[in-house]
């Protein structure tokens, strides 16, 4: 199998081999040394603000989506959420579900969020912003850093979901001013999924320890707590957070979080080089470097999809919803090369030629 969707993604044979052995036990020193290096290495990776903290959490990155809108908002924020896509639609749904007020800006399939359209509710009462910087489910990358400046002017708590962002696309989360970062294992981590990790920063960390959050699993500030010690209140997926730690000492002993983005970078650059002459269009006005979203002009995106995995052993990543039968995505995220894009490009030239593009 030749992986290019955006989670679960290729993993390093160092990360599979961490994997296949033996699950230690976790109340212990030695697991404790191993969580603070995790946070010390993640905390570096997202140049995160002096006094930071990171929690791992055992679920979806959705669960801890759900955590910070329950730990860091009440009904007396107002908060807004840019919903360009399903992810973003859903901290949508996290509002509307624990009756947190909220707007939406809701963009096209595709948009990019523009300096005009955010300052449309300049000046409105916002306490709160949330987005998903990588739009995952379109491709599209906002830019951090201008939302940063409208969160500074209009003094409101910034959320950023990196999911698919970290690692892979720019991003200072001390220089735009966010207060929290969420991403999660299966992206460019390159590690199975079921952690996801919440990067706090000291005003998010003082804001989680003054809420009385009505939860017992996702109470951060139980989280906070327990890692001081280099533990987590609950029993966490043990074998993913040792190959987390793995793969952090890998991207560190590769040069760092800036050579990483770089790489992905470069592998997005030189599949949409190789792509260039099919019937196809990118959907993304401002592409992710994770990601790329491409519309075919003749055929069923979902059709190719199925056409690659059932014979020829490749994975692109379909949509759902409306966009099912009209755009798929192509990862550029886990352990992949450029002559791994050349192998797929090779299966599309043959689907062509067979008439099936």
């Amino acid at each position: 199998m030749l992986n290019f969707t955006v989670g679960p993604v290729m993993c390093s044979e160092e990360v599979c081999a961490v994997g296949a052995e033996q699950v230690p036990y976790f109340r212990t020193p030695e697991f404790s040394a191993v969580m603070k290096e995790n946070e010390q290495l993640i905390l570096r990776f997202a140049k995160a603000p002096e006094g930071s903290k990171a929690v791992f959490m055992t679920n979806s990155s959705t669960g801890s989506m759900e955590a910070v809108v329950m730990n860091c908002f009440s009904e007396k924020d107002l908060v807004l959420v840019v919903d360009g896509g399903s992810f973003g639609h859903r901290f949508v749904e996290l509002c509307e579900i624990h009756e947190i007020p909220h707007e939406a800006i809701r963009l096209n399939p595709g948009q990019k969020l523009t300096k005009e359209a955010l300052y449309q509710y300049d000046g409105r009462g916002f306490t709160g912003v949330l987005v998903n910087i990588d739009e995952t489910s379109t491709g599209v990358l906002y830019d951090s850093e201008m939302i940063g400046e409208f969160c500074r002017k209009n003094h409101a708590f910034y959320v950023c979901d990196c999911v698919s962002a970290f690692l892979a696309d720019p991003f200072d989360m001390a220089h735009c001013g966010a207060d929290v970062m969420i991403t999660g294992s299966q992206k460019a981590l390159a590690c199975p999924p079921g952690i996801s990790i919440i990067i706090l920063s000291p005003r998010a960390v003082d804001r989680v320890n003054c809420k009385k959050v009505k939860s017992m699993y996702f109470n951060l500030a139980d989280a906070l707590k327990n890692m001081e010690r280099g533990q987590t209140p609950f029993t966490p997926a043990v074998g993913i957070l040792r190959q987390i730690n793995t793969r952090l000492n890998e991207i560190d002993a590769g040069g760092g979080a800036d050579r990483e983005v770089a790489r992905v970078a470069s592998q997005a650059k030189d599949f949409r080089e190789k792509i260039k002459g099919f019937p196809f269009e990118f959907v993304s006005e401002s592409p992710a470097n994770g990601v790329t979203s491409v519309h075919p002009l003749h055929a069923d995106a979902f059709e190719i999809f199925t056409e690659l995995k059932d014979h020829y052993g490749i994975w692109i990543c379909p949509n759902g919803g409306d966009l099912k039968s009209k755009v798929f995505r192509v990862g550029h995220i886990g352990h992949l090369c450029p002559e791994d894009n050349t192998i797929l490009i090779n299966a599309l030239k043959d689907m062509q030629v067979k008439g099936k593009i």
